[in-house]
């Protein structure tokens, strides 16, 4: 199967993009947007002396902290208005999403239709602002609670409850902000506005990645080879990743032939498709979520953390056999617990059945149920293993050499490749229909001609 990039390649030239009003249109808004977002993470809380958190932050960079960081565009490094990203609307949806599965007025919602799909998001955003006030109080306390050079220098001019209320308000209004912001792509710009906006900022912390691992290289902090050894590695992770990405299992579906009239209606086969990795990237996100509770809630106690609290959030650090145990075994749940939540067999085979098709060999039904959770919980086993691979990979590289950059991680790459695919797939949608549009305005020139 050819991949989206090579049929872009060949359906799509530039003289058809330049014909494209509304994709140039919605690229150009698409671009302006993200720039937006860019500003914003450069943007500082106010009451923040930035070069203290900076000289703090240097310290921790390497932890669950400077992978948080990645997420936002380096705004936490910054302790920017967009400290927050997206990530508390992204750990909501997942809730709301796993929820659905539970309660039954949820799963009733979810079958509604637009009016219930509406409803959920509402849900949605109420946990949201949730979570980002709970989040961003904490970043308050631990904040106040900070300084460099031990102390000497406080990380916040005025501590106390207006710092902590002003705080809590810009960090929420941020995180709002951003989801407007990723409605506002999705609807008007090319592709998913939420994953396009953490896309950005991985890909904006990128060059300084690759910076850093050269320059490690030239101060002898990583030999040559190893940087060598990391660079092509990564290459082979992307196609490996861009390879798993793309895999599917197509199963045969076939549609008997029934006379309608005086004609014989169907016999046509079609295929349903099962993508090796249906959960996407949410497990790795999700996880690592998890794992940053521990080293959270010693940073926002601050130096009165009881010590089973100072000695949990050290077994759970990054390059620790625990923390990558541990992480490996809540990517492997997630898979399986996500794609049960996102897929139903049950609910794919009744619609096979509602529209007259089968797979050859199986009864329609409970049978055709069975067999495609066979196959599912087959190929979600083999996806569980590659997200856990790709996204422990670099930890036990990073256990072993702390110089590498910790923008170099898995979760990072799923989402570049994942969120890139995508993209690439809808502006060749909006390339093709550009293209059925010409061809139907020539069809009824030539028949006004004709005539």
């Amino acid at each position: 199967m050819t991949s989206a990039a090579e049929q872009f390649a060949s359906n799509v030239n530039l003289s058809s993009f330049a014909k494209s009003e509304e994709l140039k249109k919605r690229l150009f808004f698409t671009l302006i947007a993200l720039i937006v977002y860019r500003l914003g993470t450069f943007i500082p809380l106010p009451g923040v002396n930035p070069e203290a958190f900076g000289a703090a932050f240097a310290t921790q960079k390497s932890g669950l902290l400077g992978t948080f960081n990645l997420f936002t565009g380096g705004a936490v490094e910054r302790m920017a208005i967009f400290a927050l990203n997206i990530m508390p609307y992204i750990s909501a949806s997942i809730i709301v999403q796993m929820m659905t599965a539970i309660i039954p007025s949820l799963e009733k919602l979810k079958k509604d239709g637009e009016a219930g799909r509406r409803e959920i998001n509402k849900y949605t955003r109420y946990l949201t602002v949730a979570l980002a006030i709970l989040q961003g109080f904490f970043i308050a306390q631990t904040l106040q609670g900070q300084g460099a050079q031990g102390g000497a220098i406080p990380t916040v001019a005025s501590p106390g409850l207006a710092f902590t209320i002003s705080t809590v308000v810009t960090l929420v209004g941020g995180v709002m902000f951003l989801v407007w912001l990723g409605e506002q792509i999705t609807a008007k710009g090319v592709g998913n506005g939420i994953s396009l906006i953490i896309f950005a900022g991985i890909i904006a912390e990128l060059p300084r990645a690759a910076a850093g691992l050269l320059i490690s290289g030239r101060t002898d902090a990583l030999p040559a080879p190893i940087i060598i050894a990391v660079l092509l590695g990564a290459i082979a992770l992307i196609a490996f990743v861009v390879f798993m990405e793309r895999a599917q299992r197509r199963l045969l579906v076939q549609y008997p032939r029934r006379q309608q009239g005086n004609k014989m209606m169907g016999g046509d086969t079609s295929h349903l498709p099962l993508k090796l990795n249906m959960a996407g990237v949410i497990p790795p996100i999700f996880a690592s979520s998890l794992l940053f509770l521990p080293a959270t809630a010693q940073a926002a106690i601050g130096p009165d953390s009881p010590e089973w609290l100072i000695n949990f959030a050290a077994m759970f650090s990054p390059g620790r056999p625990l923390y990558m145990a541990t992480y490996g075994g809540l990517i492997l749940f997630f898979t399986f617990l996500y794609t049960s939540i996102t897929f139903n067999p049950e609910d794919t085979a009744d619609n096979l059945k509602k529209y007259g098709g089968y797979i050859q060999g199986y009864r329609p039904g409970a049978r055709t149920a069975e067999y495609i959770d066979y196959v599912l919980t087959r190929l979600t086993f083999i996806g569980a293993i590659y997200l856990t691979f790709v996204c422990l990979l670099p930890e036990i590289l990073r256990s072993q050499y702390q110089q590498i950059p910790v923008y170099l991680g898995g979760t990072s790459l799923l989402i570049v490749v994942s969120v890139t695919l995508d993209t690439v797939q809808r502006i060749q949608g909006y390339m093709f229909a550009q293209q059925y549009e010409s061809l139907i305005k020539k069809s009824k020139l030539g028949k006004g001609r004709s005539k």
